[in-house]
């Protein structure tokens, strides 16, 4: 089945409604309305899908929001263990998922950066269901980049940097 999101931009008091569905590959026809699993919170972000899993959490990431790997498809979804990698809080995280084909695998990769400069990479891997912390970390990801400016393809996650902010 295809899924399709309804937006709702014409209403000044919603940032974003949105209606989930599962349309047969054949007629196209509505199967099903879905709701997302992350049912305590209001808004919420997709941070990346691949080969019909959908990678959710809240809208604005701290480190403790919900990480969920949805498949609507089947109306389930895993819930990443908790990190137990990192005990510093972050100000800025940004996530990406997707799928690695050389390990077949699929990854959630998320950066983590302080308002002094720390940073920090882990990536999750589905099919060992665990966290690992990158230790070295890449130079270009001691730039400025952007929360929701990133895709992961071919298994590798891409994010929009600035130079010197």
């Amino acid at each position: 089945p295809n899924v399709r999101r309804q937006v709702n931009p014409d209403d000044p008091y919603v940032k974003q409604e949105c209606q989930w569905s599962l349309f047969s590959n054949v007629t196209f026809e509505e199967c099903s309305k879905l709701s997302h699993p992350l049912r305590s919170t209001e808004y919420f972000g997709i941070y990346g899908s691949s080969n019909g899993l959908i990678c959710i959490s809240d809208e604005i990431l701290n480190f403790n929001s919900p990480i969920l790997i949805w498949n609507p498809s089947v109306r389930k979804f895993r819930t990443p263990p908790t990190s137990t990698n990192i005990n510093i809080k972050f100000t800025y995280i940004a996530l990406q998922f997707g799928f690695h084909p050389r390990y077949n695998d699929y990854k959630a990769v998320r950066m983590m950066r302080t308002n002094k400069g720390a940073l920090a990479v882990e990536v999750y891997s589905l099919r060992a269901d665990s966290w690992k912390i990158l230790e070295a970390i890449p130079p270009w990801l001691k730039c400025t980049w952007q929360h929701h400016k990133g895709t992961f393809f071919n298994g590798v996650a891409y994010h929009i940097i600035q130079k010197g902010l």
